[in-house]
């Protein structure tokens, strides 16, 4: 708060409320300054240990013997003259170098070199374009600025994964009891223990836990929070799961995350799975993931409701600073509107940052602003600093590529369903199903004829409208001739105009955070978004599999060439379609790069004029 006077706080200041209890003389303390910790302590004198932790009741890997979790530890020295500190923690199972686990075959029924790919190169490539830790220990940003700040940094390698015992399971329940465990050792609850054997206690914690992580190393913060867990005060997961089905399927049908056409719950599991003598010790578990996915109906089943975290939301004690980029089509969009939806019915704490990234984290492009807010949220909820974080607007929305507002809400206030028929004229119109050409190439020029798609444009827009939420769609059609079960709709902005795409370029200015080491400058190279100008741009999809059109978990034949109401969502979106340019809905069937490819040939029959596109909207089209 502006006006304070510099403050010396203990640290056992853990809970809001809490009145800091009396220094002992001689202890180490933090400092707190206008309303933040202070970087007063050294970080190139910090302490670094690992522990490995049991996991208690899980034996992934049947070996007799309860798994168990590695952490790396980096905490500051004072930590051994009776200072106490607070954990932000990133579970992960990147440590370890991946496995090279071939994709699935996405061409039913023919051969296809798509298979071939290997998915450990591409997720390589992901992770450095996300700045996700990797192999090398306290890479990154967190030990830089917040140990000196007096904060402690626990790197948590996933069960199956580098010096983990047991087995990944993509979700399951025994990747969220790992680091679940890291709590519990951190509040005296589990056992730990060092590498010789000898029994380890934290005694220089608090006990009061903050994860964070992109990608999967995000996804974990939401799993652990769904056990409620004591102790775990904050999470803050960046492009992260909440539900492991969204992520490969959708609405019934097998789908892909964008950028892994092939790639399935077993194909993940197998590139962690980097433990030593991993592919012994678990291989007939991945056999049974392999099996129990189900890349044949893509129905919702117990497999993949053991994997959503939906259903466990009323156990979440923690408070939730939520972040993804509006342009991330790897975890999609869906993910992070249906947890922020969850969490706001049940009235948790919350703050929510959508970018115009991709799958990245915001650190490397809006630098300044995202440390001031995450150590504001750090401070407030480790160690009770009253900052008026929770003050602040609780969303930050960039719009366009570096221009951000500032709002109360998300969806944003104001928005409401407006609901548009694709076409008033209700005599049918066809297409027929082909499996070479991309939603990108089908998207182009709707004011053309094509065999392939139908097209739904409306007129100029008056003046700008925003969308803010969750689109749906609803579709009479019939499906005839051919085996492709998927509908897809793409909604499409159509006006030439200049846009961010989701990637990231370099800047080459340098942006320093926090202490130099060797080896570790505490510095990055910021980076920008990159724009092109385009005559149109796909905002957002769905897909149905139309045997699932009663719900993800029940495959119902649907009767060749018989008419039904088949309706879906599209991922959710916050974007401003501007005066002058056209709203557009285009129907297809296979979506090349992320559905399944059954043979071409299935004819879709569309009643444009019973059909209608809603869209949740703060303004008039």
């Amino acid at each position: 708060m502006r006006g304070w006077k510099a403050l010396t706080v203990p640290l056992a200041l853990l809970l809001l409320g809490a009145a800091p209890p009396p220094a002992h003389a001689g202890t180490p303390a933090i400092k707190v300054e206008n309303g933040a910790t202070q970087p007063v302590f050294s970080r190139a004198d910090a302490i670094t240990q690992t522990v490995y932790v049991e996991v208690a009741g899980v034996d992934s890997d049947a070996d007799g013997q309860t798994d168990r979790v590695a952490v790396d530890i980096m905490r500051p020295k004072e930590t051994e003259q009776g200072l106490k500190v607070p954990v932000i923690m990133e579970a992960s199972p990147y440590y370890a170098p991946l496995n090279n686990i071939p994709n699935h075959n996405v061409d039913i029924d023919e051969e296809s070199q798509d298979a071939a790919g290997l998915i450990a190169r591409n997720r390589a490539d992901l992770l450095d374009s996300i700045g996700a830790t990797r192999a090398v220990a306290f890479d990154g940003y967190y030990d830089n600025y917040f140990v000196p700040r007096g904060y402690a940094i626990a790197l948590v390698e996933n069960l199956g994964s580098g010096r983990a015992t047991g087995c990944p399971t993509t979700g399951d329940r025994n990747e969220t009891l790992g680091p679940k465990a890291a709590i519990d050792w951190l509040n005296g609850r589990a056992r730990g223990f060092d590498a010789s054997g000898e029994p380890v206690q934290a005694t220089w914690s608090t006990g009061a836990v903050g994860m964070i992580g992109v990608s999967y190393n995000g996804t974990l913060p939401n799993a652990v929070a769904s056990t409620g867990v004591p102790g775990l005060k904050t999470i803050v997961p960046i492009a992260a799961i909440s539900s492991w089905y969204d992520y490969y399927r959708a609405n019934g049908g097998v789908l892909a995350p964008g950028g892994f056409q092939g790639e399935d719950a077993d194909v993940l599991a197998r590139t962690v799975l980097t433990r030593a003598d991993g592919q012994q010790a678990c291989g007939a578990l991945m056999d049974r993931i392999e099996a129990d996915q189900d890349r044949v109906t893509g129905d919702y089943s117990r497999f993949w409701d053991a994997r959503n975290y939906l259903n466990d939301v009323r156990k979440v004690r923690a408070s939730v600073f939520l972040v993804h980029g509006l342009n991330d089509w790897n975890v999609k969009t869906k993910q992070a509107a249906q947890w922020w939806d969850a969490l706001a019915a049940r009235g948790v704490p919350r703050k929510i940052w959508l970018t115009q990234g991709a799958h990245t984290n915001p650190f490397s492009f809006r630098s300044e602003e995202w440390l001031r807010q995450l150590h504001a949220w750090f401070d407030h909820w480790l160690y009770g600093v009253r900052n008026g974080i929770m003050r602040e607007p609780q969303a930050d929305v960039e719009y366009a590529a570096g221009q951000w507002g500032r709002h109360a809400s998300w969806p944003l206030p104001g928005t409401r369903p407006v609901t548009i028929p694709l076409k008033p004229a209700r005599s049918a119109e066809s297409f027929v199903d082909q499996k070479t050409r991309t939603a990108e190439q089908l998207a182009a020029d709707p004011d053309t004829a094509d065999p392939n798609r139908l097209a739904y444009v409306g007129p100029a827009l008056r003046r700008d409208v925003r969308l803010s939420g969750t689109p749906t769609i609803k579709v009479r059609a019939a499906l005839d001739g051919g085996r492709s079960p998927y509908l897809t709709a793409l909604l499409v902005d159509y006006g030439t105009d200049v846009r961010a795409t989701g990637a990231l370029r370099t800047t080459g200015q340098q942006y320093c955070y926090g202490e130099s080491v060797p080896g570790d400058i505490g510095c990055l190279i910021t980076r920008e978004h990159v724009t092109v100008e385009a005559p149109f741009k796909i905002v957002s999809r769905g897909w149905l599999d139309v045997r699932n059109r009663h719900r993800a978990g029940r495959t119902d034949p649907v009767r060749p060439g018989k008419a039904y109401d088949f309706r879906w969502d599209f991922q959710a979106q916050d974007y401003t379609f501007k005066a002058g340019h056209r709203i557009g809905v285009v129907l297809l069937s296979t979506d090349r790069d992320y559905t399944l490819r059954y043979p071409a040939g299935t004819r879709v029959k569309v009643w444009p004029g019973r059909s209608a596109v809603t869209l949740p909207l703060t303004g008039r089209p």
